[in-house]
């Protein structure tokens, strides 16, 4: 009963360790002298100040300690006594004064003492909360005991905000199925296998019902946002090494750069880790991508792909019931310092024919559904200063990729179905970003007031290039690398960059000496033939005599500038529309090699992120000078002949 002190825990499962950073899982219960067995520690224990504690365990004895040691500070310790057992559990009082936090849980009697697990403690304000007419949801949001106040609360339809109390109360339909804060700045919430915990689970039906959230301090105006890009795990390809031994050390060594620091990280996957058609045949669904989502050392903010719905089940809310069930609600918002956050689920999902064991179509509409732009548009309308930074993640892009016009200017073009909606819900703000994935390929799209940052594939080419016997690298459609984009936050500033699996942060293009560039079956697929080569090699097919260079900025837009310099002297350098000669023969030659025909939708595409130069000699060398809106500078000193591999850089 909520206005009882006592919690009372049942617990059923060793729980992982769940905090508001990211730890490793506990190791399981040291004896060290101790006979103390069957104990189980919850990811979290949600209790209020001077509240009773039931553990589960046998062999623990009256006046035995239970010592607290913040995981973040050992020397901050808590001690509590157990005052009451039975065979089955140990009863003690939450220690004075403690606060909410992430501790390591030790149980000692005289000079023995036995390790127990890692918990998350949240102290919650006295819950005690009337019921009020017309209102089916109600709770309180508080820290370290106190109500927290202006807490946006949201049921996915409604939104309030908590009051001076922190007690909110809504008048629920209970469509969504959940109830969610959006996280406000400068705090977190506990997390359970790296999701935060924002959001309750409701019951249903017409009686009222109290979910409390409980937070804690966390000072993150200063901040960074890891963006990564349709993951595509399916257990083919070798994606599951590819990803454990490429991917994951990348990213937690990034991480460990910014936390060793004093940054907080938080990660933002943006759909499509995993891939519909092959739920069922290869059996890895949104299960068995948690066990590999919390292997990264981060809180990791969801988005739901259209490859994260159920493809034996058509419509559109029915197919994200694992999704729903596993992860959480697939829209909703937060805060990180001075930043809001939206995640959208821009797919509407179709499925034509899906059914019990069956696979549909698998087809979906690229559109926010109207559901969703009304909660949107009060989300925002709770933000009353319009100067906020407002980043707004979704899974299709609101722009397709640039093309150029005959001046070589830009052309950006809306392909969401019902963009200008958006545009519209954000035209009062002052700084937009929409980050984006789906296409496998990076764009940017500066439109004033509204970006768009199309994020290239943690997957790359769906994991094509780097399967054992192909290419040895990670490289998607457009020629970026396969990697993740990286958010650096200090107050409202926000910067940004692309960071490529393996690389350095540095690496932000690669060039081509065309003179060297020549696809021919006989050097990159010599089991298949020129002629079935060509359709892809398409001008690479032949020699480049004109002393042509080509590069490839992946990050660029255009606020960035790309200059060469041939022995002092500055060259001409025209941005133009081609494709990536590196992913040809990485993708289309070595699937041609194996006697297969290359997935259309992944062949090798026309990006305009590329610059040609042409020099005048075959053999000088060109000093290559990028740099980015930021005013960071990335060079290469061209020696030529530059030789064309699979390896090149």
């Amino acid at each position: 009963m909520p206005e009882m002190r006592k919690l009372f825990l049942l617990i059923f499962i060793a729980a992982l360790a769940a905090c508001t950073g990211c730890k490793e899982e506990p190791p399981p219960p040291v004896d060290e002298g101790l006979k103390i067995t069957g104990v189980s520690i919850p990811a979290s224990l949600n209790v209020q100040t001077g509240g009773e504690i039931i553990l589960t365990g046998s062999g623990f004895a009256v006046n035995d300690q239970m010592v607290f040691v913040l995981t973040t500070d050992a020397g901050k310790i808590y001690t509590a006594v157990v005052t009451s057992v039975t065979g089955q559990s140990a009863t003690f009082t939450l220690p004075a004064g403690i606060p909410s936090g992430t501790y390591r849980l030790t149980v000692k009697r005289g000079d023995d003492s036995m390790v127990l697990g890692t918990v998350t403690v949240n102290v919650i304000a006295n819950n005690t909360i009337p019921d009020k007419p017309g209102m089916t949801l109600k709770g309180v949001v508080s820290c370290d005991g106190e109500g927290v106040p202006g807490v946006v609360v949201s049921d996915g339809a409604e939104v309030t905000v908590t009051d001076s109390q922190g007690i909110y109360y809504l008048p629920s339909a209970k469509l969504n199925k959940f109830v969610f804060i959006s996280l406000p700045g400068n705090y977190e919430i506990a997390a359970s296998d790296n999701i935060p915990q924002f959001f309750k689970r409701l019951a249903g039906g017409n009686s009222v019902e109290q979910n409390d959230f409980a937070l804690v301090h966390a000072e993150n105006s200063s901040h960074v946002v890891l963006v990564m890009a349709d993951w595509h795990l399916a257990n083919r390809n070798d994606d599951l090494s590819q990803f454990g031994n490429g991917f994951l050390p990348d990213l937690n060594a990034t991480i460990s750069s910014y936390t060793s620091a004093g940054k907080k990280v938080y990660g933002v996957p943006l759909g499509d880790m995993t891939w519909d058609a092959y739920w069922y045949e290869n059996d890895f669904r949104l299960d068995k991508y948690l066990v590999e989502m919390k292997k990264i050392n981060c809180p990791m903010f969801n988005i739901m792909g259209n490859h994260d719905n159920d493809p034996y089940v058509q419509g559109d809310i029915p197919p994200e019931t694992p999704f729903r069930e596993l992860i959480g609600p697939t829209y909703y918002s937060f805060n990180l310092g001075q930043v809001h956050y939206v995640v959208l689920d821009d797919i509407q999902y179709i499925n034509t024919g899906g059914a019990q064991g069956v696979i549909g179509d698998r087809n979906y509409s690229d559109v926010v559904v109207p559901a969703q732009t009304a909660w949107l548009a009060k989300d925002l309308a709770a933000v009353t200063d319009k100067s906020t930074p407002l980043v707004i993640f979704i899974h299709s892009p609101l722009y397709g990729n640039p093309s150029l016009n005959a001046s070589g200017e830009q052309v950006n073009t809306v392909v969401l179905n019902n963009g200008s909606t958006l545009q519209s819900l954000v035209q009062d703000f002052d700084n937009v970003h929409f980050v984006s994935g789906h296409t496998h390929i990076n764009y940017t799209i500066d439109a004033g007031a509204v970006m768009e940052h199309n994020t290239a594939a943690v997957s790359a080419t769906w994991w094509w290039t780097g399967k054992t016997g192909y290419a040895n690298n990670h490289i998607c459609k457009d020629g970026s690398p396969g990697g993740y984009g990286v958010w650096e936050i200090t107050g409202k500033d926000l910067k940004w960059h692309f960071k490529s699996m393996g690389k350095p942060s540095s690496y932000q293009f690669r060039s081509y000496d065309l003179n060297k560039v020549v696809i021919t079956a006989a050097a990159f697929a010599p089991n298949s033939t020129d002629a079935a080569l060509a359709e892809y090699a398409g001008e690479y097919a032949t020699p480049n005599a004109v002393n042509d260079v080509l590069i490839n900025v992946w990050g660029y837009d255009p606020e960035w500038t790309v200059e060469v310099t041939e022995s002092g002297t500055p060259l001409t350098v025209e941005r133009v529309t081609a494709k990536d000669p590196l992913h040809i023969i990485s993708y289309e030659a070595k699937r041609l090699n194996v006697g297969a025909v290359p997935t259309s939708s992944f062949v090798t595409g026309n990006t305009s992120h590329m610059f040609r130069v042409r020099a005048s000699s075959a053999t000088s060398t060109l000093e290559i000078k990028v740099t980015d809106r930021f005013g960071r500078i990335y060079t290469e000193t061209m020696t030529r002949p530059k030789d064309f591999t699979w390896s090149m850089q």
